[in-house]
């Protein structure tokens, strides 16, 4: 029933792997590296290239790249004053709604930032999101949509909410350390509409960060396609591939690469539908605001298209910041181990070199480290959601970027990470890691505690 009405059960996936967990007497020796754990490359502390900034602080995911012209400050401004425009609180008839999940785009991603599960039962989700369908898990659900609204303007009444509650994991590394996880459960509650029925599905995604998105954009499409493998012919266990959607402004099928499953193609659509489905704020490209009547073909977008221009220049161009202690012992060793245990087959550490970008010179022949392919790999059962996406499957999600990561916690004060933002912690994470990346999961579980603190370091630096 997991990605359904509830999740009940241990996932296969940990019950695979407490039989590695379990193996605490052995004493693993530590992996020999060389060079590899001695030698930083040139310029691989700027992440974004010419755009990275140096700053490790509260604001480090929303500054303006470190090459944006002078003469472009203010667009880039009116951009991030749209970005953190609260739409309940606007002069004219333009408000949310009626229903929505957030009343602008920095409630979610906090600073550019990351969101976060409730911290208990009774919070209701702010930056975690429910995406829903009925039972065969394609469209919307037949009731409530394609996303749950949890709030709503005056006079009106939210869709529901959902109560998030967790079941303790515990396990051991083979070193004998113990370690727990948090297996996430969902109930959802005061349901407007009625219960979402038998074997509806739906898919808790937190909010991503906000940042690198134009340079992720600009990666030339034959370069994500030559790390496809959907058949595994080359046998490494690793087989990613490109998720196919719909551009909603030609009609044709394009490459996926924004959202947790590779479900937009564009930056533009990715914001439009944001707008639209978190906001209840139309656009030219998404006029219709979910489960209401088709508005009056002359009526206005709630959101221009100059406003819309100014918000895309602005998500566009925020910053990537530059890694910290790149060059530190414990730092280079960590990558090394993150390459020897398989971690870089999905997470890149090979740059891309972002392609030209028309009107945005920022951005263009940018070589660039976002350890991530964009593409979709099986990440196991203890993951699924059980929803299909475009191509992807109810066990396959997007490589996710891990520039960045690191300075989570200093700009939005936690460091709850994976789509749902069940690992409270980096290592966290890599435990949950299944499927394709199990067997560097395993891998991980069986390294010194020395081995693991330096990976640990080096995401940290990221």
């Amino acid at each position: 029933m997991r990605g359904r009405l509830y999740l009940l059960g241990i996932p296969a996936a940990v019950l695979v792997l407490t039989g590695v967990w379990a193996h605490a007497n052995r004493r693993p020796p530590p992996l020999e590296l060389g060079e590899l754990a001695t030698r930083a490359e040139p310029d691989e502390e700027l992440s974004g290239g010419a755009t990275s900034v140096a700053d490790a602080g509260r604001n480090a995911f929303g500054r303006s790249p470190m090459n944006l012209a002078r003469s472009r400050w203010p667009t880039f401004l009116d951009g991030k004053r749209i970005f953190d425009r609260d739409w309940t609180d606007v002069d004219g008839p333009v408000q949310v709604g009626p229903l929505f999940n957030a009343p602008s785009c920095m409630t979610c991603h906090v600073k550019d930032g990351r969101g976060r599960p409730p911290e208990s039962p009774q919070e209701t989700p702010v930056s975690l999101a429910f995406q829903l369908s009925g039972p065969d898990g394609r469209g919307p659900h037949p009731l409530y949509g394609a996303q749950l609204d949890v709030r709503h303007v005056d006079g009106q009444g939210a869709e529901g909410t959902v109560e998030v509650t967790y079941e303790e994991v515990t396990g051991r590394f083979a070193t004998g350390e113990a370690f727990s996880l948090h297996r996430p459960s969902y109930r959802f509650t005061a349901l407007s509409q009625g219960p979402l029925g038998e074997g509806a599905r739906f898919s808790p995604r937190v909010a991503p960060v906000n940042f690198g998105l134009g340079l992720l954009e600009a990666i030339p499409e034959a370069a994500l396609l030559a790390h496809e493998d959907p058949d595994d012919r080359d046998q490494d266990g690793i087989s990613g591939r490109a998720n196919r959607i719909q551009d909603a402004a030609s009609g044709q099928p394009r490459l996926g690469r924004f959202g947790w499953k590779a479900n937009q193609p564009t930056l533009h659509q990715q914001v439009a539908h944001a707008l639209v489905t978190d906001m209840g704020l139309t656009t030219a490209m998404f006029p219709r605001e979910q489960g209401s009547a088709p508005r009056d073909a002359a009526a206005e977008p709630e959101v221009s298209p100059e406003e819309l221009d100014a918000l895309l220049f602005y998500t566009r161009l925020v910053a990537v910041p530059q890694r910290r202690d790149w060059e530190a012992p414990t730092v280079l060793r960590g990558k090394a181990v993150f390459g020897a245990i398989g971690c870089a087959q999905c997470h890149l550490a090979t740059p891309f070199v972002t392609e030209d970008v028309p009107g945005f010179p920022e951005l263009s022949g940018q070589r660039i480290r976002p350890y991530t392919d964009l593409l979709l790999h099986d990440m196991g059962e203890g993951l699924a959601d059980d929803r299909p996406d475009g191509l992807a499957t109810g066990t396959e999600w997007r490589t996710p970027p891990l520039w960045g990561i690191g300075l989570v916690k200093a700009v939005n004060g936690h460091t709850r990470f994976l789509h749902d933002g069940r690992a409270r912690n980096l290592e966290e994470a890599v435990l949950w890691h299944g499927g394709e990346a199990a067997p560097a999961q395993e891998r991980y579980t069986r390294l010194p505690l020395t081995d693991r603190q330096a990976l640990l370091a080096f995401l940290e630096s990221l």
